[in-house]
């Protein structure tokens, strides 16, 4: 590990996430959030302004119900269109790409952060990130949880409750835990 924990985090390197940068950036980020899930819906509008300006990209139309939870903000970009229903957690400790057209159902939840396998190595609060990649028009059913390095392809759709350990293609549909493809009827 070279550099501050914030390079290491970002260049997909095992980092500490006990560190006071990164907790200085969550604590940003907690605060857009809290704002976010306080504000009135008419003047909180599609996305609070203070998390709007967090995000690394909110395209035209992207609505983020409330509540919402993320750890940082700024890894995620949103596609135009793109809906997350209420109670959706995103821990973006690394970039959580979100095509346009792609529904997220309430309380989805994408993981970017993979623990250490040792105990001590937990311990200390050893994580390696991982990006997550959403295409255009996909569809996420409540309550799916999609972990670290996950790629869901354009137009697929993952079902409810699904627990997505794999990549999935283009057009195809997931469902179960783990989850598994499924003929479309």
């Amino acid at each position: 590990m070279n550099g501050s924990e914030r390079i290491n985090m970002a260049a997909g390197e095992w980092y500490t996430c006990l560190d006071s940068e990164l907790e200085a950036l969550r604590i940003l980020a907690r605060d857009a959030v809290f704002e976010h899930n306080s504000l009135p819906p008419r003047q909180r509008g599609d996305v609070g302004p203070a998390l709007k300006s967090l995000l690394g990209a909110a395209g035209e139309r992207a609505r983020i119900e409330a509540p919402f939870h993320c750890a940082y903000g700024f890894n995620i970009f949103l596609g135009d269109g793109v809906f997350l229903n209420a109670g959706c957690i995103i821990l973006d400790t690394a970039p959580v790409r979100i095509g346009k057209g792609t529904l997220l159902g309430p309380n989805v939840q994408i993981y970017c952060a993979e623990h250490h396998k040792e105990a001590a190595g937990r311990q200390a609060g050893l994580e390696i990130a991982k990006p997550v990649e959403i295409g255009d028009n996909a569809w996420i059913g409540g309550s799916a949880v999609i972990l670290a390095g996950i790629s869901i392809g354009a137009g697929a759709i993952v079902g409810a409750g699904a627990v997505v350990t794999r990549n999935v293609p283009p057009n195809t549909t997931v469902v179960g835990n783990p989850a598994r493809p499924v003929r479309r009827g």
